[in-house]
């Protein structure tokens, strides 16, 4: 009975978390692209909205090598190329959708589920 309450615990506090929305306060519901950025999918799926998504100053992403790659929390992420959304960028800013796994004895690991790059102006 132990094993399996420290099984279901254990599995619970290790399993990654969904991106869910996080606009608790409703500060994007009366922005004029909150329909835009629910819209947005990736190959990797939805990204959700414009409160999950992570803007990026011009000097945390880069083109190299005919792919991107972005830093986040000091490290550089390879963005796999399923994850770029590819329509034209309203928001006109970078940004990014990681996913992050985080437990106990491992390094960080991030999974970028969407990435739409800006003007780098």
């Amino acid at each position: 009975m132990t094993l399996v309450f420290a099984i279901v615990v254990g599995g619970h506090v290790l399993k990654p978390h969904g991106a869910a929305a996080r606009d608790a306060d409703g500060r994007y519901a009366n922005s004029p692209l909150h329909s835009w950025f629910e819209s947005l999918h990736s190959g990797k799926g939805p990204c959700c909205s414009d409160a999950d998504g992570t803007a990026l100053s011009d000097v945390d992403w880069e083109a190299k090598d005919g792919h991107y790659r972005v830093r986040i929390e000091g490290q550089w992420w390879d963005v796999p190329d399923d994850a770029v959304i590819t329509e034209p960028n309203r928001a006109g800013r970078t940004m990014v959708w990681p996913v992050y796994y985080r437990s106990v004895d491992t390094s960080l690991r991030v999974e970028i589920r969407c990435f739409m790059p800006g003007t780098m102006t």
